[in-house]
């Protein structure tokens, strides 16, 4: 499902108050994964079930698909679990919220809104502001893994990270390294849509050096 919804609105300027990890997960001591633009949370879900030995936190821009999905947490019952709405890039510029990722271990983009016209790039969930704002809060060997069915914005989304220092493409052979948060290689809808139709995904890891 991709809905334009446009990032940039004054409406994503006021960002209510973030509750602390203590406050969203049962054991706030847990490996936490953040993933960014998580739509209905489909995937989240999926992870929290199969995975209870981490914490998941999702962030999504459309406020109709945060509601439902924290409704769905209250009815099953779900410890490690938790969805923000808002524009991450605003969230995060937030001094008050750097917590979140400062207690990070991972980070995942998944097939984010390509906003194909070049004028509309600026829409972009990923931004060389925010990729350095990562960096400079980021633990030492944290992750950020992308994937999509689109080339040019894979092109962008890796130019963008590689452009900064800090941070270091995995090669493919140490994706054993990266055993974390999905363990058990759980899809996106949109990934399961993409494999169905035999259409290519573009994916990438990095670490924070």
């Amino acid at each position: 499902m991709r809905q334009h919804v446009n990032p940039l609105s004054k409406n994503f300027d006021e960002i209510k108050k973030i509750p602390s990890l203590i406050e969203m997960f049962k054991d706030s001591k847990l490996n936490l994964h953040l993933d960014i633009g998580c739509a209905a949370g489909g995937f989240l879900f999926d992870l929290a079930l199969f995975n209870p030995t981490w914490n998941y936190l999702g962030i999504e821009i459309r406020e109709r698909l945060v509601k439902t999905a924290q409704v769905k947490v209250k009815e099953k019952e779900i410890k490690n679990l938790y969805f923000l709405f808002g524009n991450a890039n605003n969230i995060f510029n937030d001094v008050q919220n750097k917590f979140i990722i400062k207690n990070v271990k991972s980070i995942s983009f998944n097939f984010p809104d390509p906003w194909f016209k070049k004028r509309h790039y600026k829409r972009r969930v990923i931004q060389p502001e925010f990729i350095n704002s990562l960096s400079n809060c980021l633990r030492k060997e944290s992750l950020i893994f992308i994937k999509t069915d689109v080339r040019d914005l894979f092109d962008y989304m890796d130019y963008t990270i590689s452009s900064n220092s800090n941070f270091k493409i995995i090669d493919k052979k140490d994706f054993k390294y990266c055993e974390s948060f999905n363990p058990d290689k759980v899809l996106t809808t949109r990934e399961k849509y993409v494999i169905e139709n035999k259409l290519n995904i573009f994916e990438r890891i990095y670490h924070k050096i």
